[in-house]
């Protein structure tokens, strides 16, 4: 009988751990969706062992704080509890990726051929991980040859696109239009983005970027303006209609205006960070 009720109360015991173990790594996960990345850490650092998720958390918190070593570090230790998992290696990709952009010109090759690698494992192991897909897509068409780019791997890459998401293949083939110095091309398929997406605020708002760059301000301010239609609470049309007015450095009360609203918003891990903000801010003041 002793027994049995020592085994109980093991038993019980375990269940609240586990309990307690789901409810530590759902409050970090909420803390990090709302960009609370430094909480988002403390709670994570009561764990006594982490799991895989909890490592890749830890990483993508990191991340968003800037410290990339640190990012690839606790990343790499997710993937290697789980190697079998596309997410934890786009996540290894990303960590790399800004580790390369944020390095000397000595060591960003290493780092941006690890981000690569990392990409392609993850779309190996996920043919249908479209955030993989895409990634590995920018990567390709931005890196050079020598480091693993190419404009005709990413063409093919664009193909694979197509079959999950029509919308994000005329975005996907907008981007190598403009590559290849085909504008004309590029509006179409940025313009066909939207009519497969029409409720997709994402889509206006590169529309209306892409019209910027090509100096037809008046028609990227209306593009612009349906979006904010569109979704008037969007956290990405403030920042991108902001970021393209200092781009084109014009406009720069407007801005103004619109970072301040920006940072004061309920922003998510997807949209950009608080600190691009701040410094699109000085630039609107120190013009």
């Amino acid at each position: 009988m002793r027994k049995t009720v020592v085994f109980l109360i093991f038993a019980v015991l375990g269940c609240v751990w586990a309990s307690a173990a789901e409810g530590v790594f759902e409050r970090a996960l909420g803390l990090y969706q709302q960009t609370n990345y430094k909480q988002s850490l403390a709670v994570l650092n009561s764990v006594g062992t982490p799991t895989a998720e909890e490592f890749c958390l830890i990483g993508r918190n990191y991340l968003m704080l800037g410290d990339f070593k640190k990012a690839t570090d606790y990343i790499q230790k997710a993937v290697d509890m789980n190697p079998d998992s596309s997410d934890y290696y786009l996540w290894l990709g990303r960590a790399w990726g800004r580790r390369a952009e944020s390095s000397s010109m000595f060591s960003a090759p290493m780092s941006a051929a690890k981000a690569r690698q990392a990409f392609e494992r993850s779309v190996e192991l996920d043919g249908k991980n479209l955030e993989a897909i895409n990634d590995l897509f920018d990567y390709y068409l931005e890196a050079p040859g020598f480091l693993g780019g190419g404009l005709d791997k990413a063409g093919a890459l664009a193909e694979r696109i197509g079959q999950l998401n029509p919308a994000e293949y005329h975005y996907a083939e907008a981007k190598l239009s403009d590559k290849r110095n085909q504008y004309s091309a590029a509006e179409q398929h940025f313009r066909r983005a939207i009519q497969l997406a029409p409720r997709q605020v994402g889509r206006l708002i590169d529309l209306a970027r892409y019209l910027a760059k090509q100096g037809r301000v008046q028609e990227s301010e209306a593009v612009f303006d349906q979006a904010q239609k569109l979704d008037p609470d969007s956290p990405k049309v403030l920042f991108w209609r902001a970021k393209t007015y200092v781009q084109e450095k014009q406009n720069l009360d407007k801005a103004q205006a619109l970072l301040k609203r920006y940072l004061q918003s309920n922003l998510t891990p997807d949209d950009p960070s608080r600190e691009e903000a701040e410094k699109l801010l000085k630039k609107t003041m120190g013009a």
